[in-house]
């Protein structure tokens, strides 16, 4: 048996049968979430703060800094429960920024207050200096 076909569209508006096969198609969440977050340099520093409330810093993010690349990972899983009712909210959080040129990755810390996780990196003072590469003839 091979695939349902997609049927043609008959005007303007969306045939009744392609809402009935994808219902609220477009309500669905994206895969993955997004931390929000703001980027700024101050007193030498590259700072970067982002919303992560309802978490527990210390057993559910992860802050990595590989190859001048700053990595933030996120886990929630909150669940209240009032009686007969529970309500609960879980979700993964991943995001990548790339740390300015001069970002000196020994030197990186993290705070974590009222569901604001703030990372500071320190800035070197002078842009490291290029490298000069001498090209070189082949023998004979």
């Amino acid at each position: 048996m091979g695939a349902p076909m997609k049927r043609e569209s008959r005007g303007l508006f969306p045939d009744l049968f392609d809402w009935l096969e994808a219902p609220l198609a477009t309500l669905r969440p994206m895969a993955g979430q997004q931390i929000r977050f703001e980027d700024y340099i101050k007193d030498g520093r590259y700072v970067l703060r982002a919303e992560l409330p309802g978490i527990d810093p210390e057993k559910d993010v992860e802050i990595t800094v590989s190859n001048g690349v700053l990595m933030i990972h996120a886990e929630r899983q909150q669940e209240e429960r009032e009686g007969h009712r529970t309500e609960f909210r879980y979700g993964s959080f991943t995001r990548s920024i790339t740390l300015p040129p001069t970002a000196d990755d020994s030197d990186v810390k993290a705070t974590y207050d009222k569901g604001i996780l703030e990372v500071s990196v320190k800035l070197a003072e002078e842009k490291p200096a290029g490298k000069r590469i001498e090209v070189e003839k082949p023998a004979g």
